[in-house]
């Protein structure tokens, strides 16, 4: 079974600005009906749900709190229907600024903890809280946004990443639990952004050089990254799961 995505119910996590902005954008442009979830971004959130349009809407819950996810589910089913696509783009307060990094030898376990539980647990909370639905329907898209930087940690963040590869390790666990029921799980990873307010600390010189290392020469959009988002929703998806597909212009082959 496959659903167009103009009759699909999207939430996106995260999604009051940046690159979750712009996957939330992407897919109200095709047609989905779009949850626009928030932590602490509202005002950004009910804008942005409000240039979308009517098939768009603001709402808050900490992806940490699994009370607080189930709640937006009932919610986001209400106003729209449940779910058909998830997309775990939520992250821990983080600025990538390499020179402001935690080395290994300062960095304290609550750094990793912290972008375990919002990425780790807030994916867990979302699947459990979602998979009931899309079981019942035989139908579910599952997507969740890692990095290509377990591949090619050119600036180390240890807790960031760290985080993102057990994420890739659940996506590839999930999608064999959930095949069975017609739920597909897969990543999209990207490189660093130009430019998002996580990547706004990033100096220039890094993204020259980032562009520089790349096949097509520049430094990847959210523009970009959520058209890949838009793949793993489609019918043209539907026979992948498990899979971790980089958009970073080529600069890490996989």
């Amino acid at each position: 079974m496959s659903l167009p995505i103009d009759q699909q119910t999207v939430l996106v996590t995260g999604a009051g600005r940046g690159l979750g902005a712009a996957i939330a954008a992407a897919f109200a442009r095709e047609g989905a009906a779009v949850a626009v979830n928030y932590r602490n971004s509202r005002d950004e959130a009910e804008a942005l749900a409000s240039r979308l349009g009517d098939r768009a809407a603001a709402f808050r819950a900490d992806v940490r709190d699994g009370e607080a996810v189930s709640r937006m589910m009932a919610d986001v089913t209400t106003r729209f229907g449940a779910p058909t696509t998830i997309v775990h783009n939520a992250l821990a307060d983080f600025s990538f600024n390499g020179d402001a990094r935690s080395r290994l030898e300062a960095m304290a376990w609550e750094e990793i903890a912290a972008h375990m539980e919002t990425g780790v647990k807030g994916a867990l909370n979302l699947i459990k809280a979602a998979v009931p639905k899309m079981r019942e329907r035989g139908f579910g898209r599952i997507v969740l946004i890692g990095t290509n930087l377990f591949q090619n940690p050119v600036v180390p963040y240890h807790d960031y990443t760290a985080a993102k590869a057990a994420l890739l390790s659940l996506t590839r666990t999930a999608a064999a639990e959930l095949g069975p029921s017609g739920i597909t799980v897969n990543m999209v990873s990207g490189g660093l952004l130009r430019t998002t307010d996580a990547s706004r600390a990033t100096p220039d010189v890094v993204f020259d050089l980032i562009a520089g290392s790349t096949p097509l020469r520049r430094v990847t959009t959210p523009d970009e990254m959520a058209d890949a988002a838009l793949f793993f929703a489609s019918p043209w998806s539907r026979a992948v799961t498990g899979q971790n597909l980089v958009v970073d212009g080529g600069l890490v082959f996989n």
